[in-house]
């Protein structure tokens, strides 16, 4: 099976971290994200992987391309000659993964979920999903005194996109050409009943979208959590 990792966006919310660097080669832990993903990726038993890339392309290629002559890994890239969106990004990769099962990963996710556990079934994709975390402390009380703090807490009940998918070929029928898979194809699957969910708990799961972010992962990483 091979992977498609969506990497061609400007990471605009890590600006000015990314006014020089892609975001898929920011360091968290010591190594760059895209490093950890391909890492997590092969312990899935996938080792051909494909990259859209676009925003800092030749940076992402030359550091992929060092790290493919020091492995067996076989990698690909679709490039994106303008900002595509994940669902336009994916489409322009079809002619790399031609009609077999799939996976699709954001560019910017570290986590250790199991991607071995998702199944198709009879649907276009299942998308991997994982408990929602406040981004705020709370507080517990007790007729109106305050007992105890709790550090960002996982919220019961609430799921998250954990951007990651298990995909099969017909996926390309409902792909826009520029836009993002979340609001083009995924609400007509879902609507069409051919979304499908598989729940992870007690994993590790952490998205860069901000300076903090990095901040959280490194702290995490150096720890030695995955």
């Amino acid at each position: 099976m091979k992977a498609v990792i969506l990497a061609g966006g400007y990471g605009k919310r890590l600006m000015p971290l990314t006014s020089s660097i892609p975001k898929p080669l920011l360091q968290v832990g010591g190594k760059p994200i895209i490093d950890w993903q391909i890492s997590w990726l092969r312990r899935s038993g996938i080792s051909s992987f494909i990259v859209t890339c676009g925003y800092l392309k030749d940076k992402i290629i030359s550091h992929l391309e060092a790290l493919h002559r020091k492995s067996d890994i076989e990698i690909e890239y679709a490039v994106e000659k303008t900002p595509l969106g994940t669902g336009g990004g994916l489409r322009n990769a079809r002619k790399y993964v031609q009609e077999e099962e799939f996976i699709a990963v954001n560019g910017d996710v570290i986590t250790n979920i199991n991607l071995k556990l998702l199944k198709l079934g009879r649907a276009t994709t299942t998308m991997a999903l994982t408990p929602l975390k406040s981004t705020f402390g709370i507080v517990k009380t007790s007729n109106g005194t305050v007992r105890s703090f709790e550090e960002k807490p996982y919220i019961h009940g609430y799921w998250i996109n954990a951007g990651a998918y298990l995909m099969g070929p017909d996926i390309f029928e409902y792909l826009p050409s520029k836009g993002n898979i979340e609001q083009t194809a995924f609400a007509v699957l879902a609507e069409r009943g051919l979304l499908r969910s598989f729940k992870y708990k007690n994993v590790y799961w952490h998205s860069i979208d901000s300076i903090k972010d990095i901040e959280e992962t490194d702290r995490d990483l150096k720890k030695g959590i995955l």
